[in-house]
This record gives C-alpha cells, structure tokens and sequence, in this order.
C-alpha cells in the first residue's frame, strides 16, 4: 500500500477540498467534452486530468510523472515512483471499468488469459444528485480478490455479436475491490454547480493576444 496516497484519505484539509471541487471539476468535464446534449469519451481523459492535477496540487509536479511507455495501458500516472491507475464509473450500479479498449474478440481472450493487476488504483464513483466515492484501491487488494475470484469471474469479456466498448471489470469484482477493508474511500455528495460555461471563451481569449 501507497503511503503517499494514503494522506489524501487522512489530511483532513486534503479530504474537504476534495468532497467540495471533485463534484464542480468533473461538472465542468463533462461540459467540455458535450455537445448537443450528450457526453463524448473523451471526458474520460478529463476526469483523468483532473485527479492528475490533484496530485499534482497535494505531492508537487517533481514528484509527478505522466510520460508513460505506450505499453504500459493501465498505468495513468506515476506517483513517487509507483504507477497509479485511474478509473471512473458512474451510477449506482457497479460497472463499465474498462480495463482495455478492443472490441476483437480474439484480442479480449487474450487479454484476459495474461491479465494480471499491476498497480495501485484510484477510483472514482460518480452519481449524480446522490452519494458517490473516491476510492484508494491497494494493489495487494486487486490481487487477493483477482485471485479469490479467478479471472473468469473477475474479467467481463464482450458479448460476441455486440458493439462492445472493451474488456470490463465485473460486477463482482468491483463490490468486492471497493468493499476490501485495506481500500480507502472518501464519500462524495455529487451534486451539481450552476456553472456558466463558454466552451469557446478560453480560445478567443488566446486568440486576442498579441
């Protein structure tokens, strides 16, 4: 376990800020990755880049690093030397973490027979106009559970015959990673801001300048 990571669940100043702005940056994603009313995949690497910026904020950019090899898919940042993912689900209901991106059905088999967890996790449950959380997820607590499940009952493969999104955690597994009594969380009233937002303002701004 993270010591480092840890202090996010334990400084009580860290814990406030994060209960207040996680709710108002991750409303300002999804307006930036909408339009015509629905949101687009990329809030995904928003909501990413807010937690990044987070971190950033509580351990310093020197202790930082996002310049991940292309071949390490899970890693998302690298805290004080230890690789850190990030996920995010929203609803009540427990699912859709994609631990990767193919809709090949040869390619989700294979993943899932070399899959392994590899590093701390950080989640983030977003529901909207209800309470969420903001978990801290061990990576000895992915492995106890990814080996008490196996991984036919932790890995989620695509329904052959669908348009699937990519390989996901399960269900189960998820209940069992977030309900794990070495897994950190702090809980989150998702209650949504009245923001005035210009997508454009930002750009035209930049543009002005001489």
């Amino acid at each position: 376990m993270e010591k480092s990571l840890i202090e996010l669940f334990e400084n009580e100043k860290i814990v406030n800020k994060i209960k207040k702005r996680l709710p108002y940056l991750f409303q300002i994603a999804e307006l930036e990755s909408s339009r015509d009313g629905k949101i687009g995949m990329e809030v995904g690497s928003l909501r990413e880049k807010v937690i990044i910026a987070l971190l950033i904020y509580k351990f310093g950019e020197k202790n930082i690093s996002t310049n991940i090899p292309i071949t390490k898919a899970e890693i998302d940042v690298i805290v004080f030397n230890n690789p850190i993912s990030i996920k995010t689900i929203t609803g009540k209901n427990p699912s859709g973490i994609k631990l990767i991106w193919t809709v090949d059905a040869n390619s989700a088999r294979e993943f899932m027979n070399n899959y392994i967890p590899s590093c701390d996790m950080i989640l983030i449950n977003i529901i909207w106009n209800d309470k969420g959380s903001f978990y801290y997820i061990p990576l000895e607590v992915q492995k106890e559970i990814f080996k008490k499940l196996g991984k036919e009952k932790y890995i989620k493969l695509p329904k052959p015959g669908t348009n699937p999104r990519g390989v996901e955690m399960s269900k189960d597994a998820i209940i069992a990673l977030t309900n794990h009594k070495l897994t950190k969380r702090i809980p989150i009233d998702w209650v949504k801001s009245e923001i005035k937002y210009h997508p454009y303002e930002r750009w035209v701004d930049l543009w002005s300048k001489e």
